[in-house]
């Protein structure tokens, strides 16, 4: 599995599986089963409402913890609960993460940093994150920030490559987690004529071209998968190197056109809700 070196010196591999949207069973097998194969990132989330079954993944998984990349996000009703770093450790049954995020710009956010950097400090997370701070969030966030995260997990594929964003990206060091990396499954993005033919080159599919792109951005990719045949699959990408004209090929295809429009009240909603998590 290829690397990523973070801005405080902690390696991640570039391909992880995500559990966006897998039920607690689902989350769990696609842990495991992700685990045996080689896969050794795994992103959850309090949101998620699966993270005791992720942790029972990785313990069935048979992979020791400290091989595990394993990350999460606060949710921002979490914020300001002076316990939900702990609580979230208890749910996933180890006792730190290798990143944690807060997941969203809503209710008190900066409270739910400060509880990040608190937990960097205290070695239960080994790296912070943001997720979906763009605009003016990050920009916000760098006259308050003590600590630089070492990622940001925004939406990106090759409709929306973030470009503005990746200004500041560069500024600080800090690497791009994508998720929605096939488009939420757009047949026209993963249906363009270029990874057709680069699928055709290579012996790939063009879902596999696409992946291998964010990895050669400097991206780390989650794709989310309850079949077992597409997780492996979705892995399957670092035997191939797309050359720089192909990759020229591909940054044709950015339309700065995204997938999904966080509005202003759904913030509001995302603050007042709570997630029901799984009991023990």
């Amino acid at each position: 599995m290829e690397m990523i070196k973070l801005n405080n010196g902690i390696e991640c591999p570039v391909v992880g599986i995500g559990t966006f949207m897998l039920s607690p069973a689902d989350a769990e097998n696609s842990t495991r089963e992700a685990l045996k194969m080689g896969y050794r990132l795994v992103d959850t989330a309090n949101a998620y409402v699966n993270e005791r079954a992720v942790g029972r993944g990785i313990k069935g998984s048979g992979v020791a913890r400290g091989e595990v990349f394993l990350s999460t996000k606060l949710w921002p009703s979490e914020y300001e609960n002076p316990n939900a770093v702990d609580e979230t450790l208890e749910r996933l049954g180890v006792d730190y993460v290798d990143l944690l995020y807060i997941h969203q710009p809503a209710g008190s956010w900066f409270a739910g940093y400060r509880q990040l950097e608190k937990a960097y400090k205290e070695g239960k997370a080994k790296s912070i994150g943001i997720s979906n701070f763009e605009g003016k969030y990050i920009e916000e966030l760098q006259t308050k920030w003590e600590i630089v995260p070492q990622f940001i997990q925004v939406e990106a594929h090759p409709y929306f490559t973030q470009t503005e964003l990746r200004k500041t990206l560069d500024k600080y060091d800090i690497k791009l987690m994508s998720w929605y990396p096939l488009g939420h499954g757009d047949k026209s993005l993963i249906n363009e004529p270029v990874f057709t033919e680069l699928g055709k080159k290579y012996g790939k599919s063009s879902a596999q071209i696409i992946l291998r792109w964010h990895t050669q951005m400097g991206f780390v990719v989650i794709p989310g998968s309850k079949n077992v045949d597409h997780i492996r699959d979705n892995m399957n990408i670092t035997d191939f190197k797309l050359t720089d004209d192909e990759m020229n090929q591909i940054a044709k295809l950015d339309k700065n056109v995204r997938y999904y429009n966080r509005t202003d009240s759904q913030l509001v909603q995302f603050a007042a809700w709570k997630p029901e998590f799984e009991k023990k």
